[in-house]
């Protein structure tokens, strides 16, 4: 923030130099917001709706801002609208300062109690889907004055560039850059259609399971399948050949119903499955290693209300939906006490 400040006090002073008359303290924020409302909306036609003011209106705005400036921020034609790369600067800096003077707000303003605004969530596409809208649903019943835009994807956001509040990430986090909270866990289990193992289908042996045709789902494993015995500390690893290995969750449960292959896979998926006998669990004293869930967002020195109020829901219902749990060193305390 204090860099942010810097900068934009060193362009403040160039304004100063061009004599272009400066606004007040509040309209800055206000030529700020309309900058960014702008680029968002993709014109400024779009951009007065949103803000519900006339087009010319918001042309005044932005040509006050890039007088304010002494930067050209904006390229428009007849028939398009192109951030130069001073305003694409401009941009990442508009919304951290936008971020942060909202958060303020509400942290001095006690708006806690009751969060507003719009929260922009990254997940991953099926987890999303499914098996996180009992929490995300809960979320805007209880607060009704916030939005989501919840961004269905398994790309890793830029924070700041793409405006994105939190990520729900499934695996690790390596950017000790970000704020990473451990929240819960997917076990993950070795399941085949019943007619891939004929009889043998509930007396196979992990040894067995080298044989078979494998699916693969290429996010957490391709080349190799590692499994853990239950309440102990052995393992079993051995590379597989798969017949199919995709990045989509939904087809590899699709294929493996068809009987193409076994796989390890998250339980939560094929519950219903499993309960209906479409899917059998092989080895069931095998499992893989659970996937961690975590909260990741950027270090900041104030948290808007919407998100720190997102972060306790999701920490406190995770863990207890179907197919899901605790991290395990909570387990491991809690078993201790």
């Amino acid at each position: 923030m204090f860099r942010l400040v810097v900068a934009l006090s060193a362009e403040l002073l160039y304004a100063e130099r061009m004599s272009a008359p400066l606004p007040s303290g509040s309209d800055r924020i206000e030529l700020v917001e309309t900058f960014v409302c702008i680029v968002e909306a993709g014109s400024l036609s779009a951009a007065s709706r949103r803000l519900g003011t006339t087009q010319p209106t918001v042309s005044r705005r932005l040509q006050l801002l890039e007088r304010w400036l002494g930067l050209k921020l904006i390229q428009r034609s007849t028939h398009a609208m192109k951030m130069t790369e001073d305003g694409e600067r401009f941009f990442v800096h508009a919304q951290e300062l936008l971020q942060s003077w909202t958060a303020m707000e509400e942290d001095l303003r006690g708006a806690a109690k009751a969060p507003f605004g719009t929260l922009r969530v990254v997940v991953p596409h099926a987890f999303g889907q499914e098996q996180l809208m009992e929490p995300l649903l809960e979320f805007l019943k209880r607060y009704p004055r916030v939005s989501v835009e919840w961004l269905l994807h398994q790309r890793h956001p830029d924070f700041i560039a793409d405006a994105v509040d939190c990520e729900i990430r499934l695996g690790s986090v390596e950017d000790p850059g970000l704020v990473a909270l451990h929240i819960a866990e997917v076990p993950r289990i070795v399941v085949a259609a019943p007619s891939l193992c004929g009889k043998d289908a509930q007396t196979i042996s992990v040894d067995k399971l080298r044989t078979l045709p494998w699916i693969a789902l290429g996010l957490f494993y391709k080349d190799e399948v590692v499994l853990m015995r239950d309440h102990e500390a052995d393992t079993c690893q051995f590379p597989i050949k798969p017949r199919l290995c995709t990045d989509s969750v939904y087809t590899t449960r699709r294929a493996a119903l068809a009987g193409f292959g076994a796989t390890l896979i998250s339980t939560w998926i094929v519950a219903d499955d499993l309960a209906q006998g479409r899917l059998i669990q092989l080895v069931p004293e095998w499992h893989g290693v659970s996937l961690p869930v975590y909260v990741v967002y950027p270090y900041a020195r104030f948290y808007p209300a919407k998100l720190r109020r997102f972060i306790d829901l999701m920490r406190k219902k995770m863990p207890t939906l179907l197919g899901m749990q605790l991290p395990q060193k909570h387990i491991r305390d809690k078993a201790r006490t």
